[in-house]
């Protein structure tokens, strides 16, 4: 048997070619507004009471996170006037809109008047969470972490109850208005 072993002479890399500058952080603001007006959202109302009364606002930044344990997340702007209400609260409830509640939506999207004032009507849970009645369904949730991101922080909570009405179809927002997906006829 013949092996053959090559030797060889190792070639020094190129020095390395300058880059070009790093692209802008980020595309403008109004792009991204665009963008996404262009993806539809479900629409919720946070709520919450750190002690010095109800406070809630318009989200559509839900999202589910992990089953196991069931955890949830939504954004907050810290411009907001919710912002230092939920930044001190330890619970939370996320209440689902239903399709034909877009002005409970305008409502919590509204700056600068009592959101809890008549015509809204609302409860307390058990532990003292405000919770909107007629909504299509709601999660109780525990604040596990708060997450710096932007002007935004992204508020993570364990979900330990919840109550839905599965009859009701959901409000969405797209392109700057809402809208409801109405269940397919039977066939």
């Amino acid at each position: 048997m013949t092996v053959t072993v090559s030797s060889y002479t190792a070639v020094p890399s190129p020095e390395p070619a300058v880059s070009a500058p790093a692209p802008a952080a980020g595309i403008a603001p109004e792009r991204f507004r665009q963008a996404f007006r262009r993806h539809p959202a479900g629409v919720v109302v946070v709520t919450a009471d750190a002690g010095r009364g109800p406070v809630g606002f318009t989200a559509t930044s839900l999202s589910s996170l992990s089953l196991s344990p069931p955890l949830v997340s939504f954004g907050v702007g810290t411009s907001t006037s919710s912002w230092p209400h939920i930044e001190r609260a330890s619970t939370a409830v996320v209440n689902f809109l239903g399709a034909e509640q877009a002005g409970l939506a305008t409502t919590f999207a509204t700056s600068g008047i009592d959101r809890f004032a008549a015509p809204t009507r609302w409860r307390r849970l058990a532990g003292g969470e405000p919770v909107l009645d007629g909504v299509a369904g709601w999660l109780r949730l525990t604040v596990s972490g708060i997450v710096p991101a932007g002007d935004h922080r992204i508020v993570i909570a364990r979900v330990d109850e919840s109550w839905l009405d599965e009859r009701r179809a959901p409000l969405l927002f797209h392109d700057g208005s809402y809208h409801s997906i109405r269940p397919a006829p039977d066939q």
